[in-house]
């Protein structure tokens, strides 16, 4: 001590005993799981030493330990700029990414590490399994973006078959099955895919989605509750404001004509499949094949119940009222005359 008089000096040195103290305590609160009152020691102390990445590591525990991955992963980030050839940093990082469901970050972390030490055992093995989960990932959103459904299914069971234990990416997959089903026709794959997805990831759009495949299937009362599941996690989704106005419309469609049943087609099938199925029953219901006057009355009622149907079906315009809950030949909807033939 040259100059015990000086004050800046003298500051800085009880800054550093200070610190010291205060590392003392980070070590004593990590020891004793005590993760909140590490960090806030831990944060106080980088305010003065920002360059010390065993800090950054320590605070990197703490945030895992209370389950805060994205400020681990920041200060894992940190710890690999603050260090050279930091192999298991980014090991670390691009491992924790995946966790997460994030398989395009997990492989720029994990080609970092592979640039520093191609042999890297651990980051080649993560790699060879992230890279073919991670193009499953994006040929599934590619086919699903392209209307290829079965394209979309394919890819998104792949990942599945890949990645049997992490939740996150297990998600992704899951959200694909859930709308490429639906719109394939598979509505009970879809529901279950849907429910997985919500289960994982309890998100106001998968109840809309399992919303659309339970209105498929003609159950009416479970995509009204979904919807309803939807707005109480989010008021203002509009999707599910519109949803929960057509299922409502279409329970009370149910009580009444439902063009569907009438023909014995699925609300999913397509025009070619409604033609079939309308020549069929026009046929078995043919009044000129009925004798009786009142199985003649029967059968005229069938034939234009029949053929009602094959005209709002076939009609697309006609078709999207009825799939909203109105009726097109309904008087009482102001749509149409009610009659079957123009």
């Amino acid at each position: 001590r040259h100059e015990p008089e000086n004050i800046e000096a003298n500051r800085l040195y009880s800054t550093i005993n200070t610190l010291k103290e205060k590392v003392e305590e980070i070590h004593e609160s990590m020891e004793w799981n005590n993760h909140h009152a590490a960090i806030e020691r831990i944060t106080e102390v980088l305010e003065y030493i920002p360059w010390d990445p065993t800090l950054r590591e320590m605070r990197s525990e703490a945030y895992l330990a209370l389950g805060n991955i994205p400020l681990a992963i920041s200060d894992i980030r940190s710890v690999t700029k603050l260090t050279l050839d930091n192999t298991a940093a980014f090991y670390k990082v691009s491992n924790l990414h995946y966790q997460l469901g994030e398989a395009d970050l997990c492989l720029q972390e994990i080609r970092e590490c592979l640039k520093l030490d191609p042999d890297h055992k651990e980051c080649h093995a993560l790699y060879k399994k992230v890279k073919k989960v991670a193009k499953f990932l994006v040929n599934a959103k590619e086919a699903s973006q392209s209307d290829d459904w079965e394209g979309c299914v394919d890819n998104a069971n792949k990942v599945l078959k890949n990645e049997p234990t992490v939740e996150n990416i297990r998600f992704h997959a899951f959200d694909r099955l859930c709308q490429c089903n639906v719109k394939s026709g598979d509505t009970i794959e879809g529901k279950k895919a849907c429910s997985e997805a919500i289960r994982i990831n309890d998100e106001p759009r998968l109840y809309c989605d399992r919303a659309e495949a339970y209105l498929a299937d003609d159950m009416f009362d479970e995509a009204v509750n979904d919807y309803r599941s939807a707005l109480e996690k989010d008021e203002d989704l509009q999707r599910a404001k519109e949803g929960m106005q057509r299922a409502q419309k279409l329970q009370k469609q149910a009580k009444k004509r439902d063009y569907y049943k009438i023909l014995g087609v699925k609300r999913t099938a397509t025009k070619k499949e409604i033609n079939k199925a309308y020549k069929k029953l026009a046929i078995q219901w043919h009044p000129d094949k009925f004798q009786g006057e009142e199985d003649k009355k029967v059968a005229e009622k069938k034939f234009m119940d029949i053929a009602s149907a094959k005209e709002v079906l076939t009609d697309e315009e006609m078709r999207q009222k009825f799939d909203n809950g109105e009726d097109p030949l309904d008087p009482e909807s102001g749509h149409g005359d009610g009659h079957p033939f123009r």
